[in-house]
């Protein structure tokens, strides 16, 4: 499930000026000191998708009409730096985390020093949490993205869940899961039923991986980032069987253009976390 790349670029291309538009009006461009733009979805060699020409298209050029400072980062590290920066803690920027980037395209166990230094730990052998949640949506007739309407039903049910999940040391494989929901379904259980068991099952899986992964990094705070982590039902499954698990607010979580701009703050020594 997702939109076609050709299709994903031609609507950021199409949104980009009324956003600006509508930003305009909310900020005064002229005290920008430096633009900060997701380039592609990982900092690692071979990581590309075409819709985040736009952005850096659009960023290269008003970097260059106001002559500041460019800062190329990534999508994934936006999202870690956003959920470091909303656990109000600063001195995580500065240390090492335990860092969950869960979403459509990404089910990411991290060692981070900051949003700079990552050490891939963990992830899904195949299928991601986020598009296991939405290919449950969309089975449903649920719009996609379908993650809040598997939420708003998940919240519903009032049935005892047992999750059953897959995972081997750090790793995990979550294709099974849309096979299991699929079967439930199938079986008479409610959607209601079937959506709490998706969401529980990707947090048993997290909760498995963050406690071996503990046991090699004893100590380390276990942040939580990516669309997927907005799902107040994950957070509290995850919150009583983790230790120092830290989730953020949805708005933090969700979207990583926060943390794009605290990089770009950063590298620019215009934000207090520079100097920790």
């Amino acid at each position: 499930m997702g939109l076609r790349q050709s299709d994903a670029l031609f609507h950021h291309v199409s949104a980009l000026p009324q956003l600006l538009q509508g930003m305009s009006e909310q900020a005064d461009f002229t005290m920008i000191g430096a633009v900060g733009v997701s380039a592609k979805p990982r900092p690692v060699d071979g990581s590309y998708m075409p819709c985040f020409l736009a952005g850096v298209n659009a960023a290269t050029s008003f970097a260059l009409a106001k002559n500041i400072p460019l800062v190329k980062t990534t999508h994934q590290q936006g999202h870690i730096a956003a959920a470091l920066f909303a656990t109000g803690d600063r001195k995580l920027f500065g240390t090492d985390t335990l860092v969950f980037h869960v979403s459509g395209g990404t089910t990411d166990l991290l060692l981070c020093h900051g949003a700079e230094n990552i050490v891939p730990l963990g992830t899904s052998s195949d299928l991601y949490a986020g598009q296991a949640v939405d290919r449950l949506g969309v089975k449903l007739g649920y719009p996609f993205p379908a993650g809040q309407y598997v939420s708003d039903q998940a919240a519903i049910c009032t049935e005892k869940v047992h999750p059953k999940v897959s995972v081997r040391g750090m790793q995990c494989s979550l294709s099974g899961l849309e096979n299991q929901c699929a079967k439930l379904l199938a079986e008479g259980k409610s959607p209601a039923y079937v959506c709490k068991y998706c969401l529980l099952c990707i947090g048993e899986t997290l909760v498995r991986m963050a406690n071996t992964a503990l046991r090699q990094y004893p100590g380390l705070p276990v942040v939580f980032a990516g669309g997927v982590m907005s799902s107040e039902l994950i957070r509290m499954y995850v919150t009583h069987r983790v230790p120092d698990a830290r989730f953020v607010p949805g708005k933090f979580a969700s979207d990583n253009a926060i943390g794009v701009a605290v990089l770009a703050a950063k590298e620019n020594h215009a934000w207090p976390i520079s100097s920790m």
